[in-house]
């Protein structure tokens, strides 16, 4: 525990981390500019990855769970500084993210573990570093989906590569489901009678759907 005399200092760095972290929603995925539609920031990036992680973790539950959402929450957090590198950018050269990782650890009282988590990510060799990589490609799986459905040519060819970057056998699974089902399928279904006349009876979460024959 820091001391009375510490924490203005501790409360100082914290607060410019908070600062810095909003810097992520301003940072945008420069993977979509090639994509030529799509707009997404690091930080939307790396919420939906923390999400898909926390999936993943469910049905690996011998994963260390908290841990491996952390890590997901901070696997691309040094962008903010750096910028985010797509495919082209990369085949010449990559900024230096993880010295600029070093620098934020520095900078806060928990750097040790942002540090710590970072490192093993980047390394990865634990079972939640794989099942972050893999919630990471999956993250973008289901970007070049959604952006597929509305009509870029381009997207399916790529996911169909994100899909092959996958390592574990549950990552594989979920890869193929979000190819398969459309990104609206979790609210719309066209036989859920609601849509056409909006019946109160049938307002309930799928109440108006028709039954098969």
């Amino acid at each position: 525990m820091a001391n009375k005399k510490n924490k203005p200092i501790i409360l100082d760095e914290i607060g410019k981390f908070v600062y810095e972290s909003g810097i992520l929603s301003k940072t945008p995925r420069s993977g979509l500019w090639f994509l030529g539609t799509g707009a997404q920031s690091v930080a939307e990036h790396s919420l939906r990855t923390a999400y898909i992680t926390y999936a993943l973790c469910y049905l690996v539950p011998e994963a260390k769970k908290e841990k491996a959402i952390l890590m997901a929450l901070f696997h691309d957090f040094a962008e903010g500084r750096t910028s985010d590198l797509n495919y082209v950018h990369q085949r010449y050269g990559r900024l230096a993210e993880n010295n600029a990782f070093s620098d934020i650890a520095k900078s806060v009282p928990f750097g040790e573990e942002m540090h710590e988590l970072y490192g093993e990510e980047q390394a990865k060799e634990t079972l939640e570093a794989r099942i972050v990589k893999d919630a990471d490609q999956l993250e973008w799986l289901a970007t070049l989906r959604e952006e597929g459905v509305k009509g870029n040519l381009k997207a399916k060819k790529w996911a169909d590569i994100a899909y092959k970057r996958l390592k574990t056998s549950e990552g594989k699974k979920l890869g193929k489901i979000l190819l398969k089902i459309h990104p609206d399928d979790w609210w719309f279904e066209a036989s859920d009678t609601w849509f056409v006349d909006r019946k109160q009876k049938d307002q309930g979460w799928g109440n108006g759907k028709k039954k098969k024959k």
